[in-house]
């Protein structure tokens, strides 16, 4: 029933969200940066502008739905190039041991004691904000779980029948990495790639509520939320709904995630039986 109860809660908000996404232009109401006016300044939400309008007099829903596109994106294209580094030196390193396994278990856990959150910052502040600087920091700073998931994978699968049968056949060492051991240790990949990917949510919208994220007026669920802080108790609706959507996102992401662990995962399909 849990199980069923994740997976079926959590595809609905991240499909929600991805429809949502996909469908911006079309079910918005007013242009979210255009769409400007002053005789429309926080109002809140009604028949007109159902999730109201900000200072600027723009619509609330529209800047959300258009956000969910940036957000999603983010999320999308740093998970992937964590993925990405991190597979590949778990891979390696799991594979060949050695002096290589030292230094990359060392960074790896340099990378695991430190937050990411500070790194990102550290290198937001020297490329500036927006948002290809945005997918470098966050791409580029979440790597540690897949390369320890894929290291600690390697290690136990290394030795299998399958993997001395493709030595003795003569594979090479990247063929029998790419070909022989990634294929079987994609499902905790997979879980920790969607984890990841409502960390680099959060981690986006915090960093654009520091104003290191989004430029304005472009619309983000962290930067529309720093623009409200200054409204938080005569117009709440301005800090509300940006904070419901990035809370029921990330959620969804996580439930997702657990849901696919509780499949892919061995052990825990035995705690289940």
């Amino acid at each position: 029933m849990k199980l069923r109860t994740n997976l079926l809660v959590g595809g609905g908000l991240v499909g929600l969200a991805i429809v949502v996404a996909i469908l911006a232009p079309w079910i918005q109401i007013t242009d979210p940066v255009l769409d400007a006016n002053l005789m429309n300044a926080e109002i809140p939400p009604g028949a007109d502008f159902p999730f109201g309008t900000d200072q600027q007099g723009r619509d609330i829903y529209s800047r959300i739905v258009h956000g969910a596109r940036i957000s999603l994106t983010v999320g999308l294209v740093s998970q992937i190039a964590n993925t990405i580094i991190g597979v590949t030196l778990g891979l390696t390193a799991g594979y060949w041991g050695g002096l290589w396994d030292d230094l990359v278990s060392g960074v790896t856990n340099l990378m695991l004691a430190i937050p990411s959150l500070i790194f990102a910052l550290a290198i937001m502040a020297i490329l500036g904000p927006g948002l290809v600087s945005l997918l470098i920091a966050l791409g580029l700073t979440n790597w540690s779980y897949s390369c320890r998931i894929a290291r600690a994978q390697v290690l136990s699968l290394k030795s299998q029948g399958y993997v001395q049968a493709a030595r003795i056949l003569g594979y090479g060492d990247l063929r029998i990495m790419f070909t022989q051991l990634l294929p079987n240790m994609l499902g905790p990949l997979i879980v920790i790639a969607t984890l990841g990917m409502g960390g680099s949510i959060l981690a986006e919208a915090a960093l654009s509520f520091l104003g290191l994220g989004i430029r304005p007026p472009y619309p983000s669920w962290g930067s529309m939320l720093s623009e409200a802080r200054d409204q938080i108790t005569t117009a709440p609706w301005l800090s509300v709904f940006p904070g419901l959507a990035i809370f029921l996102t990330v959620l969804g992401l996580n439930l997702l995630g657990d849901g696919l662990r509780d499949i892919l995962d061995p052990q825990s399909q035995e705690r289940r039986a």
